[in-house]
């Protein structure tokens, strides 16, 4: 069961994002893809759910094409794959529990017994037990985050996305997430995307790393790896030195 992007290109009109994006995520590793900022990083996560369509490539879920599915086959994959978005994306007109339990809502197989208590899981997960009757403007941005996760795993997905997840947060706030993403690997025994810019996190959650440059990815490996590579654009990028970006052209 694995995540598959193969040769992948998009663009949007003029601007070419994708040149031919080749990645495999393992069955329950956690891969970060990381890179400069308006490098395409949300743009490879987004084809992972079909919300976006490559002009070309491959894009495959569990052994199935997402780019050949039509609307019924891309809720069936999106009910497995749960999505952490940059801002959480919270209703503001819904309460937490109410938010947290959108997608079963969906799964006529739950009783509303059995979705308060799901709800009431998934947010201890994250640390949020009793803020089922709070709405979103009376969270803080990382209880935000919390809480869009715990949205993002109600369905009990077998993969995880996150994107940017820490975008925002401050130090101690960041760190506390990262745990939470190490903790939902572990408990729930997920494969994870995380898409991020902010390296000390990739080096926390990620099992590999992956740097995503000019449309395909530059370097795939463990964090050691990473941080011991000499290629001038990987080094510029991770240490946060633009003159070596600028002098490798």
């Amino acid at each position: 069961m694995s995540i598959l992007l193969k040769d992948v290109h998009k663009a949007f009109g003029s601007n070419r994002v994708l040149k031919g994006f080749s990645l495999e995520v393992q069955p329950g590793e956690t891969l970060a893809i990381v890179g400069q900022s308006g490098t395409g990083k949300s743009v490879a996560l987004k084809h992972v759910v079909g919300l976006l369509r490559p002009d070309s490539g491959e894009v495959w879920v569990d052994g199935k094409n997402v780019g050949d599915m039509d609307l019924e086959g891309l809720y069936e994959v999106r009910r497995n794959v749960g999505y952490v978005f940059q801002f959480a994306a919270l209703f503001d007109s819904l309460t937490i529990g109410e938010n947290v339990g959108l997608g079963l809502r969906r799964m006529p197989e739950l009783t509303d017994e059995a979705i308060s208590r799901r709800v009431r899981e998934c947010l201890a997960l994250v640390e949020l037990e009793g803020y089922e009757s709070r709405y979103p403007s009376q969270l803080s941005g990382g209880q935000k985050k919390r809480a869009g996760l715990a949205r993002a795993i109600a369905t009990r997905p077998e993969y995880l996305l996150y994107d940017e997840p820490t975008t925002g947060l401050d130090p101690v706030t960041t760190t506390v997430i990262d745990r939470l993403i190490i903790r939902t690997r572990e408990e729930l025994e997920v494969t994870s995307v995380v898409i991020t810019h902010d390296m000390e996190s990739a080096y926390r959650v990620a099992d590999r790393v992956g740097m995503l440059h000019d449309g395909v990815i530059r370097f795939l490996g463990t964090p050691d790896e990473i941080q011991a590579c000499p290629d001038p654009i990987v080094k510029g990028f991770i240490e946060g030195k633009p003159e070596l970006l600028e002098g490798a052209g």
